[in-house]
């Protein structure tokens, strides 16, 4: 009877045997840490709900009027948008209700957040990155790290003030033609996309892995004229024709999640280097570059910072850090690393 089943649903090529992000993740537990208590993966069901939740209202923005600015700046002096608030009160609620998270960074927030109970996570995100581009229509997303902190907790900044090396997942949902979610619990790298019929997140790309190389580059060259003379140099020897007699490809779109998406599925390099205006650069450490650092880590690729540091190694000192940020496939990385010391 099973075959003549399985018959019928080729023939009608109706998938009846799919997996869903629940699915993955007891899969993984059973199969990683059989005697782990669970408690990761009922937060990943919390986060994969937050990420429903703000997929659905950006779906509507238009149609109930979350497009436009609040009125507000956030923390890091970003003019927040109506969605920055809306994402931001939906991620606050959602690790709140899961019991499983003691402390929270946002970006949308000057302090962390410590809940009440004893959770046993920090969770730190952007709720919305690239908000900025949302009334064009450009895709958006949440990026997101987790750490496991000390048992007994009370919630303090010490829980994530801490190496990137110390999370244990990470990831971003991008918010685009489909709900994109690329995920890691430091066992290489999982997508799924979100089927809005079923509710639920389908897993698409499995063990993803980034291509060793590409001739793409993404970097907002408008602040070219700021940048350090190695990194000017670095970027005008790939608009001349390579080995192939042909330049490098520049595509870039300004909301992060979209470009390194694009860049883990291609190949290529992602960058946003310090400048004469920010020595530091605009990306914040512990909810933009420590989870895309481990997300491309563990797809193969490699994450460093201008003076070609590795970002995971980075210790920050404030929970709203940043630093200069180079992304991407192993070999492009470390093209960009033989200029440094020119």
């Amino acid at each position: 009877m099973s075959n003549a089943h399985d018959s019928v649903s080729k023939q009608m090529d109706v998938q009846t045997d799919i997996v869903t992000l629940t699915r993955f993740i007891l899969q993984e537990q059973q199969k990683l840490a059989p005697n782990a208590t669970g408690e990761l993966s009922l937060l990943l069901n919390s986060l994969q709900f937050a990420f429903k939740f703000i997929a659905h209202n950006i779906r509507r923005a238009e149609l109930i009027n979350l497009l436009g600015v609040s009125g507000t700046a956030n923390t890091t002096g970003d003019v927040q948008k109506k969605l920055d608030v809306i994402g931001d009160e939906i991620f606050i609620n959602a690790m709140k209700s899961s019991g499983n998270v003691k402390v929270l960074v946002s970006e949308e927030q000057e302090d962390l957040i410590i809940f009440p109970g004893g959770g046993r996570y920090a969770v730190c995100t952007d709720p919305i990155d690239g908000s900025s581009n949302i009334d064009a229509g450009v895709s958006v997303g949440t990026i997101f790290g987790v750490y496991r902190i000390p048992e007994n907790s009370p919630g303090s900044i010490s829980d994530v003030l801490r190496k990137g090396t110390d999370l244990v997942c990470a990831g971003y949902t991008m918010y685009g033609a489909s709900a994109h979610l690329m995920l890691t619990t430091g066992n290489g790298v999982n997508g799924f996309t979100l089927d809005t019929q079923l509710g639920e997140f389908i897993l698409t790309q499995p063990n993803l892995r980034i291509p060793e190389s590409r001739a793409i580059y993404s970097v907002n060259e408008g602040n070219s004229y700021y940048w350090p003379e190695y990194v000017k140099k670095y970027f005008e020897d790939l608009k001349k024709p390579q080995e192939n007699g042909k330049p490098y490809s520049a595509r870039y779109i300004g909301s992060m999640v979209a470009d390194i998406h694009r860049t883990l599925l291609y190949g290529g390099i992602f960058a946003y280097p310090g400048d004469s205006k920010s020595k530091n650069g605009k990306l914040r450490i512990l909810y933009e570059g420590f989870p895309m650092a481990m997300l491309l880590e563990q797809a193969g690729g490699k994450a460093v910072n201008d003076r070609g540091e590795r970002i995971l190694e980075i210790l920050p000192k404030g929970i709203h850090d940043k630093s200069s940020i180079w992304l991407g496939s192993k070999k492009e990385i470390e093209k960009f690393e033989s200029y440094i010391s020119k």
